[in-house]
């Protein structure tokens, strides 16, 4: 996104994912021809979307659907409402789902799609009326077994709802079009907080392999909405010791720990409000200053780029784990590495919304819901192989755990392209 910054320039998400590509594409030793056909999306749509606003004027918004890749199984990726996306950023997010799917071995391919909105400038009827005609516009290229939607930024369970009206008027009820729905609509139980566990589990399986015990770990997480927050509340259950917090406000911190249930509670009564206004002790804290704290975990859980060439070199967190998407640049990643901080990528780390997202797709298909323990037993399982393939791999070829990852995801997709032939 432009708003994203790296010291000396813009942060550009395209060029992060590619030169992590790059890196698995060498190691692998991958012919030209095939990189090729994985740097280049099945389909780039971009369209227009006028929406006549509330006060009588005209507004004209972009909308956009990538669709990277989908030999392993119909396209798969969320619905992102912000004002800095373009082509660009969908490209690389499209990118990324594939990889992620991949790891986790679901059968889906890669997708993302957005709107240059900021959803929080649009009243209820503005936000109903432009996810409806975004749909209008893609409706032709999406379905269950064509490309499936999700919640991103700026989206949840409502516009996923709003998602469902608007295709059954072209295809009749098919819940299994999107994911993330409301449990009344076909949402399976557990969605919501799936990321937010998923990394939590997947911190605390890592930690533990770089021998940090998870029962009284410190640790800092910036972004405090539905990732951070489920991500918070999950360690501070297993023991650890969230002493920071801050969002695009600012934030709280204290050495002895956090109040993450009386933070929830409080965002809870007070919807939008930021972080370092929420009636919770602690001091105030900025964005890099929580960079900057000694602490075992740190979590990027917000908007990618934030942890670049400029502030890479003052991280002095054992361990980062990637709620969000492309949090660390490729340069700031190698930084990392040479100091010998470990990264947890990703398309492993945040992966547990797409893995119950493919859950409730089941579930739609069978016309069943399954019950919440289940669920996330399933996405336990699903994780926990996951991280122990890239553990394993990471150990036995001494690489990171991103080219570990990035190596399984190539394979498996590669593997599936020349099964079916092109």
């Amino acid at each position: 996104m432009a708003a994203e910054k790296e010291s000396g320039g813009t942060f550009s998400p395209r060029q992060t994912c590619e030169h992590f590509l790059e890196e698995a594409f060498d190691r692998l030793e991958t012919v030209d021809e095939v990189r090729n056909l994985l740097r280049a999306p099945y389909r780039e749509t971009r369209f227009e979307l006028p929406l006549n606003r509330d006060d009588g004027s005209v507004s004209v918004f972009y909308g956009y659907r990538v669709q990277h890749e989908h030999s392993c199984g119909p396209f798969k990726g969320g619905l992102r409402f912000h004002p800095d996306v373009d082509m660009d950023h969908f490209v690389a997010l499209a990118q990324l789902m594939t990889w992620k799917t991949a790891v986790l071995n679901l059968p889906f391919g890669g997708a993302k799609g957005g709107v240059n909105c900021d959803p929080r400038q649009l009243s209820s009827r503005e936000r109903e009326t432009l996810t409806k005609r975004y749909v209008e516009r893609v409706a032709m290229i999406i379905g269950p077994d064509r490309d499936i939607l999700a919640p991103d930024m700026g989206t949840g369970p409502q516009e996923m709802a709003w998602i469902v009206d608007a295709y059954a008027l072209q295809a009749g009820f098919e819940p299994g079009v999107v994911t993330g729905k409301p449990l009344a609509l076909g949402g399976s139980p557990g969605r919501l907080a799936a990321t937010g566990r998923g990394v939590a589990l997947v911190a605390g399986w890592a930690a533990e392999a770089a021998g940090i015990r998870l029962d009284g770990a410190t640790v800092a997480l910036q972004g405090f909405g539905n990732v951070g927050s489920h991500t918070a509340r999950f360690l501070a259950d297993q023991g650890a010791k969230v002493v920071a917090v801050v969002d695009v406000e600012g934030g709280k911190y204290s050495a002895a720990g956090l109040d993450i249930e009386g933070m929830v509670k409080a965002v809870q009564d007070q919807p939008g409000g930021a972080v370092p206004d929420l009636a919770v002790e602690g001091e105030t804290i900025s964005s890099e200053e929580l960079f900057a704290l000694e602490v075992d975990l740190l979590i990027p859980a917000a908007i990618g780029g934030v942890i670049h060439r400029g502030n890479a070199d003052r991280v002095k967190a054992r361990m980062v784990v990637e709620a969000a998407n492309l949090p660390v640049t490729s340069e700031a990643d190698q930084m990392l590495r040479e100091r010998g901080v470990v990264v947890v990528p990703d398309v492993l780390a945040n992966a547990g919304g797409v893995t119950v997202s493919y859950l409730e797709w089941v579930q739609n298909r069978q016309r069943y819901q399954w019950t919440e323990d289940r669920v996330n037993r399933e996405l336990t399982d699903r994780l926990q192989h996951a991280w122990r393939e890239v553990r394993e791999r990471s150990e036995a070829s001494d690489i990171s755990y991103r080219l570990a990852a990035y190596q399984l995801g190539l394979e498996r997709t590669i593997e599936a392209i020349e099964l079916r032939g092109f």
